[in-house]
Formats: C-alpha cells, sequence, structure tokens
C-alpha cells in the first residue's frame, strides 16, 4: 500500500512543476513590466521585512518579505514612476524609476535611521498594502517590540509569545506555551527554517535563542500554510540577521543572570555576526523557585555566514549557520539527581534571484537534540534522549503578471529518536525509530482582484516516519482567504488539515518540566491528526487604530497521551485520546505618536479526552487580558507599562492520605524499616481552579552615547503591587508555593 501511495504522488509532482512553467495570463499586453527591490538599513545592510512599497502613480502597493524583497508585476513600461518606501524608526524615501518592456527591473533600496528624537514617523499606504493578504492568524514581531516590553531577567523571545491573544502559559516560572489549546510539543520553533527540538533554557525559564541575533519573527497561531509540515497547533519561525556588511562592531551586554557578546563586520562579498551568551550566576532564579538555589549552568553560541558574489553567480546568495546551546544542573549532593541536556544544529541554505519573477532557495540542515537524567544515589530512574534530524528542502515561488503567486516545494527529513529509559526495577529500556518524511506542496495565491485574496494548497505525505504504522495521512488540505468588504473592514478565514508524527513524554502532573524527551509516536498509534477553522475580521478605520477579532475551533485527533492505568511490561507506554479547543480573540492597537496602546482578550475553552473521560487540560484559562502602554519620551527615552490578568488553572485536589504498603523484596525485614508509605488519594483530574491571576510590570529604557560608545541601559520592575500569585500547593504538607514576587531587574549593553 506504501508503494501504490508513493507512485501517486509522484505523478501528482511533475504535474505541479507544469503548472510552474505555464503563465495563464497571456491575455497582459507585452508594454509590461516587473518591479523588484530589496531594501536594507543604510547603517549595516540588514534586510528590513515588512515594509512600505508604494508607487504614487499607480495607487500600487505591497510590503517587503521576511527576506526584504518585494515584487510589483503588470508595471505598464515606458514610464516614469515614484516609488515610496517607508519603515517604522525609518526616514521614509522617494524613488524614480521606470520599467524596461518584458523584463524584471530590480531597485537595492537602502533606508536611514531616523532620528531617536523624532516623534511622528510616516506611514504611506498601509492599508493598501494589506488589502488581500491572506495573513489570518500570523503576528509578526519586530525586536523594538520585544525590546519595548517588561524583562523577567533579560529580554525573551519565547516569552514575548505569552502577552498574545490565544497563547497561554503555566505562570512566571516556565516560558513554555500553549497555543488555541495544543500541548507544547505541536509548536513548531524554526531557526532559519531549521528545528530546534528544544528552545528553553533553565527548567524551561527562558528562550535558548539571543534576541540580539535576531532580525524578524514570525508567529502563526494556526492556519498555516501547506509549507510548514510535522507539528498541529502553532510555527514559530525565526530569521537571524546576516551581519554589518559595512563596519565592524562588537557588543557587550550584562544582566543579573548572564552576560553576552557579539562580534559582526563585513567579509568579501559577504558579512557574518557571532553570538555567544553564558550565565554566571543562578541568585536571580530563585526567585522564579520559590528561593530554592539550584545550580542552573548553560550557554549558547550562534554563528552565520552569508556569501553574495555577483561575478560568481548572479543574483545568488549562501549562508552558512549553526547553533549550540547547552543546560547544566550539578548537584553538589550525592543524594540528588543531575541533569543535562543540549542543541546542535547547522545548516546551508542557497538563496536565488534570477531576471524573472522567481524564488528559489535550496537548504541542507542538522539538527541535534540529547538530554539525560542523571541519577547519582537519589533513586530517581535515568532516562536518556537523542534525537537526530538531517533535512532537505526546495521551496520556488513565482509570482504572475496577474499577481496570483504558486508556490512548489519537495522536502526530506530523516530522523532517528532514541529514548532509553530505567524502570522501577532498573531494568533499561531502549525504544528507537527512525524513518524519513518525504513530503511535497504546491500552493496558490489568487490575487489579482484588490478586494479578494485565496490562498488554496496541500502538503502531500509520500511516506511516514514511522514504517510500520496502519496509516498516514496523504493529503493535508489547507484553505485561506480575505475579502474587503469596504477598505476599512475586511473578512478572513482559513481551515486546513495538519498532521504530527512526534510526541513527548510528558505528565501533565508535573508542575516543572526539566526537559520534554522526543519520540517517533508508536506504530501501534495513528499520527496526530487536527483540524483548524478560522474566522475573523480586521477593522482598520484610521492609520492609527486597528481592531481585530478571529473565532477559532480545532478538532485533535489520535492524541497520544501517557497511559496512568500501565500495570505490566506488555501494556502500551500511550493510549490514544481526542482533543479540542474553540475560543474567540479580540486585539485592539491605537498609535497615535509618541503612544502606542495595545489590548487583547482571549475567551477560551479547552479540553482532553482519554478512555472515555473529559477532561481540562493544565494549561486551559477560560479569560486571558493583556494591557499595554508604551510612550517614547524622547531624547532616547522610553517607557512601557503592562498588566496582565488571567483566571485560574486548573488543578487536580487532593482528597486525602492513606498508608500504602509497599513491598519490593519478599524477603524484606520487617523489623528494620517500616515499609508503610503515605499514598496520594487524588479527586477528578483537573477539576479544581486556583484563584485568578494577574500582574503589573513597569520598564524604563534609556540609550546614550559617550565617546566611541552606544549603550542601552533597561530598568525593569517585576509584580510592582506584590501580587501574591499561586503556583501550586505541594501535596505533601500543603504548603503554598506562589509565583514572581515584588522583582527590580537591570540590563546594561554596550556597543562598539
Amino acid at each position: 500500500m506504501s508503494h501504490l501511495r508513493f507512485s501517486k504522488s509522484v505523478f501528482f509532482y511533475p504535474f505541479l512543476l507544469c503548472l510552474f512553467l505555464i503563465n495563464p495570463t497571456n491575455s497582459f499586453s507585452q508594454t509590461i513590466g516587473t518591479l523588484r527591490g530589496y531594501v536594507t538599513d543604510s547603517t549595516t545592510s540588514e534586510a528590513l521585512p515588512y515594509g512600505n512599497v508604494y508607487i504614487l502613480n499607480l495607487e500600487r502597493g505591497t510590503s517587503t518579505d521576511a527576506r526584504g524583497y518585494f515584487i510589483i508585476p503588470a508595471i505598464p513600461a515606458n514610464t516614469n514612476y515614484t516609488l515610496v518606501v517607508s519603515y517604522l524608526g525609518y526616514a521614509t524615501k522617494k524613488i524614480l524609476f521606470g520599467l524596461t518592456p518584458d523584463k524584471v527591473t530590480h531597485l537595492d533600496i537602502v533606508l536611514s535611521p531616523a532620528s531617536v528624537e523624532l516623534q511622528t514617523v510616516e506611514k504611506i499606504g498601509e492599508r493598501v498594502i494589506e488589502k488581500n493578504a491572506t495573513d489570518i492568524s500570523l503576528q509578526r514581531i519586530a525586536i523594538r517590540d520585544l525590546e519595548a516590553l517588561p524583562k523577567g531577567v533579560e529580554t525573551d523571545i519565547i516569552r514575548s509569545l505569552h502577552y498574545m491573544p490565544g497563547v497561554q502559559s503555566t505562570g512566571d516560572v516556565s516560558a513554555r506555551y500553549y497555543v488555541r489549546g495544543g500541548s507544547s510539543n505541536q509548536n513548531l520553533v524554526l531557526l532559519d527554517n531549521v528545528p530546534i527540538y528544544s528552545p528553553f533554557h533553565a527548567l524551561g525559564l527562558f528562550s535558548v535563542i539571543d534576541p540580539d541575533l535576531v532580525n524578524n519573527i514570525e508567529f502563526y497561531k494556526g492556519g498555516f500554510g501547506s509549507e510548514f509540515g510535522g507539528r498541529a497547533s502553532s510555527v514559530l519561525k525565526i530569521i537571524s540577521k546576516d551581519g554589518n556588511k559595512n563596519n565592524y562592531s562588537v557588543k557587550f551586554s550584562s544582566s543579573y543572570l548572564s552576560g553576552k557578546a557579539l562580534v559582526e563586520g563585513p567579509i568579501p562579498y559577504g558579512s557574518f555576526i557571532l553570538t555567544g551568551r553564558k550565565s554566571y550566576s543562578s541568585k536571580i532564579l530563585n526567585k522564579f523557585l520559590n528561593n530554592q538555589n539550584i545550580p542552573i549552568d548553560f550557554y549558547d553560541m550562534s554563528f552565520k555566514m552569508n556569501y553574495s558574489n555577483p561575478n560568481f553567480l548572479k543574483g545568488g546568495k549562501f549562508i552558512f549557520l549553526g547553533f549550540l546551546s547547552s543546560d547544566n544542573i550539578n548537584n553538589s549532593s550525592p543524594f540528588v539527581e543531575d541533569y543535562k541536556w543540549d542543541n546542535k544544529l547547522f545548516g546551508f541554505k542557497w538563496f536565488q534571484v534570477g531576471d524573472s519573477p522567481l524564488f528559489l532557495e535550496v537548504g541542507l540542515s542538522a539538527s541535534k537534540f540529547a538530554g539525560e537524567v542523571i541519577p547519582k544515589l537519589s533513586g530517581a530512574r535515568a532516562n536518556k534522549n537523542e534525537v537526530t534530524d538531517v533535512g532537505l528542502t526546495m521551496d520556488f515561488t513565482y509570482m504572475y503578471d496577474s499577481k496570483d503567486e504558486l508556490g512548489v516545494g519537495f522536502h526530506i527529513r530523516q530522523l532517528r529518536t532514541d529514548l532509553y529509559i530505567q524502570n522501577g526495577l532498573g531494568v533499561y529500556s531502549n525504544i528507537s525509530n527512525d524513518g524519513a518524511n518525504i513530503s511535497v506542496y504546491g500552493k496558490y495565491k489568487f490575487q489579482r482582484l484588490d478586494n479578494l485574496g485565496i490562498e488554496i494548497g496541500t502538503r502531500i505525505n509520500l511516506t511516514g516516519l514511522a514504517g510500520g504504522r496502519k496509516q498516514i495521512h496523504i493529503f493535508e488540505p489547507r484553505l485561506s482567504f480575505t475579502f474587503n468588504i469596504i477598505p476599512q473592514i475586511s473578512l478572513k478565514g482559513a481551515c486546513g488539515v495538519y498532521q504530527q508524527e512526534l510526541t513527548t513524554v510528558s505528565d501533565e502532573n508535573e508542575i516543572i518540566n526539566i526537559f520534554e524527551p522526543w519520540l517517533v509516536i508508536p506504530d501501534y498509534l495513528e499520527p496526530t491528526t487536527a483540524i483548524h477553522c478560522i474566522l475573523g475580521t480586521q477593522i482598520n478605520p484610521y492609520d492609527i487604530l486597528s481592531l481585530s477579532v478571529e473565532s477559532y475551533y480545532k478538532q485533535i485527533y489520535s492524541l497520544p497521551l501517557l497511559n496512568d492505568d500501565k500495570i505490566y511490561p506488555r501494556d502500551k507506554d500511550f493510549v490514544k485520546g481526542e482533543g479540542e479547543s474553540y475560543g474567540i480573540e479580540f486585539q485592539l492597537k491605537v498609535a497615535p505618536q509618541p503612544l502606542r496602546f495595545t489590548a487583547s482578550y482571549t475567551l477560551a475553552y479547552a479540553y482532553k479526552v482519554i478512555n472515555g473521560q473529559r477532561y481540562y487540560p493544565r494549561y486551559d484559562s477560560r479569560h486571558n487580558l493583556n494591557l499595554s502602554l508604551e510612550v517614547n519620551l524622547g531624547n532616547g527615552w522610553g517607557s512601557s507599562i503592562v498588566w496582565s490578568y488571567s483566571t485560574g488553572l486548573p488543578f487536580t485536589q487532593l482528597l486525602g492520605f492513606y498508608d500504602k504498603l509497599y513491598l519490593n523484596n519478599f524477603f524484606y525485614e520487617w523489623n528494620e524499616v517500616d515499609p508503610r508509605k503515605p499514598f496520594t488519594v487524588l479527586s477528578t483530574r483537573n477539576l479544581g481552579r486556583l484563584p485568578d491571576y494577574h500582574r503589573l510590570d513597569f520598564t524604563l529604557s534609556k540609550k546614550f552615547s559617550i565617546a566611541f560608545l552606544n549603550l542601552y541601559l533597561d530598568l525593569s520592575i517585576i509584580n510592582i503591587y506584590n501580587r501574591k500569585n499561586i503556583f501550586y500547593f505541594k501535596r505533601d504538607s500543603g504548603e503554598r508555593v506562589n509565583m514572581l514576587p515584588f522583582l527590580p531587574t537591570a540590563t546594561l549593553k554596550v556597543e562598539i
């Protein structure tokens, strides 16, 4: 049967390639041309993503993509035009240009950063360029947005997601996030399109990715396109900087937790960037861990080099990248277990543009995760997990003169997981699996109408990771649309099928997960399959005001859950469950310079079903509200204040204890130690609710220069009014453990 599926899909792929080569717009006049451009920063030559590009004469516009490129097709040739390019925080630029018929005219556009004292930034044609973009549930995050948020200790990418509607956390201690009712292992994290399997430092407190490395971030909360696969809930796509192509630069920064360094500069026909971060004190983390002193030690480092030589290959760009991170918890007591885990990833990317409106990207990558529990004399069970992921990707994007767009891709991912587990009798088990996922995708964007945009596509799985699996879903169809009712109001929607063949071994009753071991879903279970249905509206009555409303429904089938009733070795480790979630999200943005106010509210419901029992997962929260106000005070000063509120999370209530007799050895010496120990009796799973959570945070920042140094100082106060938000009750003693108290922090960055 698998061979039959493979052959059918092989015939489908050449069909997509044929479509790729056919231009359905022959009726267009031959006196048109195409404008393509690349927008960069004048000081560093870094790409500027999501900028505004607008042709005044034609009242047509678009925006730059994540790489800083834009394309405007079907422009009448032999005429002079005025192009206006604007980007938040940069001086707007006007460019005169003309087009040659049947040719692609390329412009390299350089924007200069505006003065920090500038209180208003011109935005031209913003509503025009967004009018038919099929971008429901997509959040684009700029680094300036991260820097404006209060710091728990320092700026963190993943913690910033907690402020977004539809994203839930389980408290201040963990940076793990849950999107629209999905589990944390259903979130795909990509660094330059290479997956990271454990994106957390220090017991999950912080992200492993240094924000100074990041150029831009795209966060898909659901309904994402067919180019993404392997996860059932969300995609976090992080694009790193290329490095300063004009000058050498060195940056140092320090917080209460870690020290960081960044070096970047030009090389012949390219640039490089190198970053490193190392923890030097874990005292500040005691505030996160109920004043417990845990010897946390971590580091991360990354490098990236890009090369673009027109004499070697015109329009080609080659990128080499690498990322390493490591965490160690080495307890001095021999009776307390140790932990260690690390990530290693490397990648090569070739990006090509030519004399046609075609983009080609080829990538090779290798990602490895390894984690281990070292029990020593603690009595804890040893386990070790390794994941090795090697991938090859080829992606083609072509834009027609009609403004329609075709995307085709071919992805191969060879993956192996090894999980070594020690059971209660000290016997080791090795759960290993390896396989290859070969998939192709195709998508077509219908964009020729100004008031309507439609994207339709599918992902086609030719093979699955578990070769002995009974069934994989060959097709993952996906659809999204945008319809402008009037220029100020648009209706948006998306639906799709998403498949996931990986899971983690995680216990929902655990308060803090040190790390979650990954493994391929056993072949006695089908892959996890999620169906997303999303409908929303975007309202932009004024340039400074926007309101978005999104409702969603998600159904998850074949959800692998730990078998709590396992007694005998022959019993399965996982059982098949189901999940369901639905809700509605509101987000209001008001930006009258020099202020920016954002309000987001989510009403959400999430359920899981196992063995016929329906219950709330531990991250289910009914109401979530976030209010933030940013103020540009001028002269390099900035300030922000954020208030967060959420209703209580579910927990399993304690009914009582009884003395249980443990006889691990039949010849037990009864007169030595009493073999009876207290056994906890629990109520129905997650039927109770913790009290509501709320917190007020404040940040003050200053940018200034001394001689040849640029200094950036951030002061933050977490939990200003010292709200005692409960984290959990200890089951053995009933002691209440709270989350973060009043906590002032500071970060200093020095740039040479």
